[in-house]
């Protein structure tokens, strides 16, 4: 039994899961939308959410913090203009429309979106 556990693996080891998470997260704060499966959105919604807040800051050891999940050109964008693109709100910074099955596999598609 699962008993409370949390996050999903998505068929893979840590290692390869984390690898996973950092590209799709980096590719969505510097796109502002990706469409990828709705299990992999969901994921990397508390992730994403998580780095904004911290990214809200603007401090010495926010940016450091950042510099260890993303790369220097994404840390610049996340201090210079997401993170004043949301000083007034209190969470709720991405969002997850869903689409209609993939054509090859059948597996459940969405579109994840940074909230203007």
């Amino acid at each position: 039994m699962r008993k409370q556990k949390k996050g999903r693996k998505l068929s893979r080891k840590t290692d390869q899961r984390k690898a996973l998470f950092k590209a799709l997260i980096s590719a969505l704060l510097l796109h502002e939308k990706i469409k990828t499966t709705e299990a992999k959105a969901r994921e990397i919604s508390g992730l994403t959410e998580k780095l904004i807040t911290k990214s809200r800051q603007n401090t010495l050891q926010s940016r450091r913090s950042l510099a260890s999940f993303l790369s220097p050109q994404l840390v610049k964008k996340m201090v210079d203009e997401i993170g004043p693109r949301y000083k007034d709100r209190n969470g709720g910074y991405t969002r997850i429309m869903r689409l209609g099955p993939r054509m090859s596999d059948g597996a459940k598609m969405a579109i994840i979106e940074l909230v203007k």
